[in-house]
Formats: structure tokens, sequence, C-alpha cells
């Protein structure tokens, strides 16, 4: 099929990856039109053989470590060599939930653009810095990604995560931006096509839970801090005093989930004892058959 869906997910969002992959299926117009298909993190050995190196991210030094809540966001680049270089791909990360009909996207002019994402972020300096944690691309014009090759020019120093991560080092004349509701960060209302859960601090199913994600890098211009950061991490472990991930501020936001996992297990598509296995590692919240149990039903999709 010359349309899909790629959801790139690691073991610790896998829950997630399979309750969002429901979503777009849920929500779409013609569900038929696409594939969907995941990217984990155990399929890509070349991401586990750079496990304890040092790569740069943010202009400093940082250890690459699978086990990381953020672990597959390399894969990001592999949909159009996945595809055959043939046809469109959507790529999301696996906190990202479709509300919306996402054959939209499929069908939309891209405007001569190779790839669209929003963008990061409006502040100064910033504008052209792309979210590719959605990516609606164009395959055959992206022979030059080789997302294995660019990873470990990581390890090199010659490129920079922070910097990959945001399309820096593409032609600006390839990219092309969507508009903020088809990659919503935290925010859900009627305009919102696809929610991002993007505030690790606060993804609605690991409320609770001790965090397991590496902090973003705030320290650049407080030496003093950065120095503290990194002693902390050595002595006390990589997620040492970070704390639990607390309750999402929008209860709505809350309800979606739960209420897309309640259909996921009504449908079969998730078993019990797969969420039991998850409660049991720690990627889902202790009490989420609790939540279950007080979350209302979702609305019916509008055919």
């Amino acid at each position: 099929m010359e349309q899909c869906v790629f959801i790139h997910t690691n073991e610790r969002q896998w829950l997630g990856a399979l309750v969002a992959a429901h979503s777009f299926r849920r929500n779409a117009s013609d569900p038929d039109s696409f594939d969907i298909r995941f990217i984990h993190t155990r399929d890509q050995p070349w991401l586990a053989a750079r496990e304890g190196q040092s790569f740069l991210r943010g202009g400093t030094s940082r250890v690459w470590r699978m086990d990381d809540l953020q672990s597959f966001t390399p894969m990001r680049f592999l949909p159009p060599k996945l595809m055959n270089w043939q046809g469109r791909a959507l790529l999301t990360d696996p906190d990202v939930f479709a509300v919306g009909d996402v054959c939209e996207l499929f069908n939309r002019d891209m405007g001569g653009a190779a790839v669209m994402g929003r963008h990061r972020s409006d502040k100064e300096g910033k504008s052209r810095q792309v979210a590719t944690s959605v990516m609606l691309m164009d395959c055959a014009r992206l022979r030059h990604w080789d997302a294995e090759a660019e990873f470990a020019e990581l390890f090199e120093f010659r490129k920079d995560y922070k910097e990959w991560m945001v399309l820096a080092y593409e032609d600006p004349a390839n990219i092309g931006f969507l508009e903020p509701c088809w990659n919503d960060f935290d925010h859900l209302d009627a305009n919102t096509r696809l929610l991002h859960n993007t505030k690790r601090r606060t993804q609605p199913w690991k409320t609770g839970l001790p965090v397991d994600y590496t902090p973003a890098d705030k320290f650049r211009d407080k030496p003093l801090l950065a120095s503290l950061n990194r002693l902390r991490a050595k002595v006390f472990g990589e997620y040492g005093l970070l704390g639990a991930y607390r309750e999402h501020p929008d209860r709505q936001q809350e309800q979606l989930f739960f209420g897309l996992l309640r259909e996921c297990l009504d449908s079969g598509q998730v078993s019990e004892a797969l969420v039991r296995e998850e409660i049991g590692k720690n990627h889902i919240r202790h009490d989420a058959f609790e939540v279950l149990e007080r979350t209302a039903p979702l609305e019916a999709h509008a055919a």
C-alpha cells in the first residue's frame, strides 16, 4: 500500500503505541486506505550496538542508553527506506493519538515539500525548527535519508542529536509546515487532529511512576547547575532523584487515553494480561484498572 502510518516505539512505550494505532483506525474516514506499521527498537540492532557510548547532544557529550524513554527517536528517519522510496508515510511518536481523520493528511497538497511537520517552537531564532515527532513524508524525495549512518555520525561528533531531530541538516526547500493541530502539544480542543502528550512528566498513563527518561539539556548557560546535574546522575544513576510522573493537568486527556485503552481491551487488540505485565514493568501506572473503571466510554466516531 502506498500510504502508511509508522509508529516508532520501544518497550517502555509499547502499550501507548498499540493504543495510538487503534486511534488512527478508529477516527479515519477510510481506515482501509492506509497501513499501520510499528518500528521497534528491538528490531534495529544498530541502536543497541551503541549502548553506553558517548554522542553529541546539545553541544555536550551524553551517553546512549537503550532503556531511556525516548530511545526510539533515531528511527524517525527510517520510513522512506521502509517504503522502498515510494508513496507517502506518516511518522508519529507512540504518545500521539488521533482524534481527527488522518486521511486528510494523506490527501493533502504538500506544496512541493518532501517532508512536513509543525513548527517546534515560536520562539525567536527557532522558527525553522521542525517537530519531527509527527512527519508527513513524500518518500521518493527522501532517498538521501540514512538513519543508521546519520546516527553513527552523532558518536563521531560530526552531527548533533538536537540539530538532527529538528531537521537542521535538511535543505529548507524540502520542508513544509503543518498546522499545529496535527501535532497538538498537550492541548486538546475541537480543532485538535493529533494529540501529542509530549510533556513526558505528565503522560496520563504514567502518573505516579518513577521518572525513567533523561531530562533535556537546559543548563548550557548555567555551568554550576550543569555540573550538579552531571554529579546527580553519576552518584544516583541516570534517573536518580528525578521524582515521579505527575498527573496531567487536563483530565480530558487522561480520559481520552483510557477511553481508547478500554476500546482496545473490549475489542481484543490489547489483553488484560498485557496491561498487567506493563504495570509490573512500571511502564503504566499501577492504578490503571481503577482509572479504566471510572472512565466513561468515548463518543462514537462520526462516519
